[in-house]
């Protein structure tokens, strides 16, 4: 069976997100999509009923909010529709926190067989029921969007060929078009019962990532992205961002966002002991730059809070990597490789971003220079689970986690084998700090190719991270 549609008589949701975080208290957003004219039961806590808010209507449906508070010093519960859902909100002491990333395919997502697509949050759900998570972290590509442009005449052979000068009129009709594609696939994902499942008991932090708008973006030429079907596709995306991955609008912003007026979407949250640092790494990039000027101020303002404990940097695309310069080589000589070019310009390591990747690792290390702060990096995005690490100034060691994908299924391993033999080149890119890429506890390679989510727990302020997956199984704790 494939993932179900949008029906006209269904409601969807919760989807509990975290808007922020302030005085031992969750701020928390619960998402539902219903059928247009439909009221919303009431969503309640020991406080009284929740504040409800429209953040946007599409032709079928209408997408609500409902924003309440929790304790976030203790486990407690909401009710909604008879039903009462548990949150295990004890932030402040041991805790576990769940990360995902690349939540589908670029062809054929929504037609693949449920139970097969959602294996791994099944899984997830199986470990949540065990061992309840307090946060679950969303590394990018949430909904793989690729096939959004097809079926409208202006988008259908986009990104190779694009109209000029499109009509005022033809640019509404396919901002219309977009709008109700980006809505089924939200929904159709939204209402899958392995992911519903968790997502209505466990607090989401998203940040997006390419395929969250279309396969590439920011890396594709700038006659694509800055065309008027281009910046169209961009604003509808964004706006779904909002709404389907923040429980929000631009008018609305959760103060956790560094940029109230948007311009670009990096966010942060701090807990007792821990920040999550999220930089937008697509509203500002371009070929030549992954971050803008409000991203970088972002991470610097970051850098000189003099926070105290643990940072998760969140960088959908992978921090530490292997010597990506040589495959960016080989595409010059080798016609077949060069469809793989958007792909490569898309990394940290690629030839094109060298000095910003230099900059960004000597923030990092400025970060970790404070003897009361560690810095550890999670990434997506590249469909393997690895791991890799990079000795900071003061001795210590920056940790990167990758954990990718949640439901894409995992490419050839011979992939896998080839990014290995490149990473046992080493790559130095900041003299003296080399970077390593290591096996996962238990596992032969480097790379795995095999679908994967990633457990991170903190016990007496000391954190560890395991992996789950799909066929090897867990991985042995890991300090971090």
């Amino acid at each position: 069976m494939s993932s179900p549609q949008f029906a006209p008589d269904t409601i969807i949701g919760p989807i509990l997100i975290l808007d922020q975080i302030s005085d031992l208290t969750l701020h928390l957003a619960a998402l539902f999509i219903l059928p247009n004219g439909q009221s919303l039961p009431p969503l309640s806590t020991e406080a009284g009923n929740a504040d409800v808010v429209q953040i946007a209507q599409y032709a079928q449906a209408t997408v609500w909010a409902a924003r309440f508070s929790l304790p976030a010093d203790k486990t407690s519960h909401y009710n909604w529709d008879g039903q009462s859902y548990l949150v295990a909100g004890n932030l402040t002491a041991d805790m576990r926190i769940a990360y995902v990333s690349c939540n589908g395919e670029e062809v054929g997502d929504l037609e693949r067989e449920g139970s097969e697509r959602n294996a791994m949050w099944a899984r997830l759900k199986s470990a949540h029921a065990k061992a309840p998570f307090g946060l679950l972290l969303h590394g990018g590509d949430q909904v793989y969007a690729d096939e959004a442009t097809r079926d409208h005449p202006l988008s259908r052979d986009w990104p190779d060929s694009i109209p000029r000068d499109p009509a005022r009129a033809d640019l509404a009709d396919l901002r219309d078009h977009l709008r109700e594609k980006f809505f089924e696939r939200y929904a159709a994902l939204y209402q899958s019962p392995e992911f519903s499942w968790i997502a209505a008991r466990v607090p989401s932090l998203m940040q997006w990532d390419d395929h969250d708008i279309c396969d590439g973006w920011g890396s594709l030429p700038r006659s694509r992205t800055y065309s008027p079907v281009g910046q169209t596709l961009f604003s509808v995306a964004r706006e779904a961002f909002l709404v389907f991955q923040h429980a929000t609008s631009d008018q609305n912003l959760p103060r956790r966002f560094a940029d109230g007026n948007g311009h670009h979407l990096g966010w942060s949250v701090d807990i007792p002991g821990l920040r999550i640092l999220a930089p937008d790494l697509r509203s500002e990039r371009t070929r030549r730059e992954i971050l803008g000027a409000g991203g970088w101020a972002q991470l610097e303002a970051a850098r000189d809070c003099g926070f105290q404990g643990r940072t998760f940097l969140m960088s959908s695309v992978p921090l530490l990597g292997p010597r990506l310069s040589l495959l960016e080589t080989a595409m010059v000589v080798i016609p077949q490789m060069q469809k793989y070019e958007d792909d490569l310009r898309d990394q940290w390591q690629s030839r094109a971003h060298r000095d910003s990747w230099c900059r960004l690792l000597h923030l990092v290390m400025d970060m970790a220079d404070d003897p009361k702060h560690s810095v550890t990096a999670l990434s997506g995005e590249i469909h393997l689970a690895t791991r890799a690490t990079m000795k900071m100034r003061n001795g210590e060691v920056l940790h990167q986690l990758v954990a990718s994908g949640i439901a894409h299924r995992a490419p050839p391993k011979i992939w896998a084998r080839i990014l290995g033999n490149l990473a046992s080149l080493g790559e130095s890119p900041v003299p003296k700090h080399p970077i390593r890429i290591s096996r996962i506890p238990g596992q032969r390679y480097r790379y795995v190719a095999e679908r994967n989510f990633l457990i991170l727990d903190r016990t007496q302020a000391q954190w560890t991270a395991s992996w789950d997956i799909e066929a090897s199984g867990p991985s042995a704790p890991m300090p971090i």
